[in-house]
């Protein structure tokens, strides 16, 4: 029987607004109810998730930057696992030969060197997520949604990666052209040593060290918690899940997610527009999954 579940969170517990539904919400709470420990497993850094989970009232456990960072429910950081300098800014010089807007995710924060391409590129994801919203009105709500998303800005990224206080997590390249756009430079990106390459939409690109993903960070804490891995719900839409939907015992795809995904997953459930999270954890509890 399940004892702890972990959720992706864009294209998975979030709707297209990018909030938690109320179905959500309370399966969440069920399965509080029946001894069931919920956590989050997400892409974005811990000041991007933090505030979406305060607001729909929800305290656990993260597991942030794909698994770079792990916390408890009480914020404090249990477990790191940082980008090697050197590598850093050798994925930085292909991405800046390759014309590729990115950002720095660190223990201080997320770091954009451009404000107006941040808004750009925060809009292309939210007219993804959103039917039938017009790409103005998405620039418009980006401003808006971004103001609530603590970000620091910086002119040059050098001095960023050579300050000994901050680690670097992740580094996240977006694109509105797509995976196509990124080929020349995922070609050398994977010539680095000690770096996983990864993607949580079709827009974007993510850098981790070869150790920091979901599945790790996942085994990681059932683990500590003293849980079997085949006890452990995983859920999710997008590559950068795989790593957890391969290693837990009960795995679920989003009604949405990408076909791969759908491959690797136990089961199936509804999209993130039909609340397909809370669906699924009510069916493991019912199901005795």
């Amino acid at each position: 029987m399940i004892k702890l579940i972990a959720s992706d969170m864009d294209g998975t517990l979030l709707s297209s607004h990018l909030d938690i539904s109320e179905l959500n919400k309370q399966a969440i709470k069920t399965a509080a109810e029946n001894g069931i420990e919920f956590m989050v497993a997400t892409g974005r850094g811990y000041s991007e998730a933090r505030p979406v989970l305060d607001e729909a009232g929800i305290h656990c456990a993260m597991i942030t930057g794909n698994g770079a960072q792990i916390f408890d429910e009480f914020d404090n950081v249990l477990h790191t696992v940082s980008l090697e300098k050197e590598t850093v800014k050798e994925a930085m010089k292909i991405l800046e030969e390759e014309d590729l807007y990115y950002e720095l995710m660190t223990t201080e924060g997320v770091y954009s060197n451009n404000e107006a391409q941040r808004i750009e590129k925060f809009a292309i994801l939210l007219s993804e997520n959103i039917p039938h919203l017009t790409f103005k009105m998405a620039i418009a709500m980006a401003s808006t949604q971004l103001k609530m998303l603590p970000v620091n800005y910086t002119e040059h990224y050098d001095t960023l990666v050579d300050d000994p206080e901050v680690e670097i997590l992740k580094v996240i390249s977006f694109n509105e052209e797509g995976a196509k756009r990124f080929e020349p430079a995922l070609e050398k990106l994977h010539k680095l040593m000690n770096v996983h390459v990864t993607s949580s939409g079709v827009n974007n690109l993510e850098i981790n060290h070869v150790n920091a993903t979901k599945g790790n960070a996942v085994k990681y804490i059932a683990e500590k918690r003293g849980i079997s891995i085949d006890d452990v719900f995983t859920i999710g839409d997008n590559f950068n899940d795989l790593p957890m939907l391969e290693v837990a015992g009960v795995s679920f795809a989003m009604g949405n997610a990408e076909e791969k995904v759908k491959e690797v997953a136990k089961y199936q459930t509804d999209t993130n527009i039909e609340d397909g999270v809370g669906k699924a954890i009510l069916r493991a509890i019912e199901e005795n999954l």
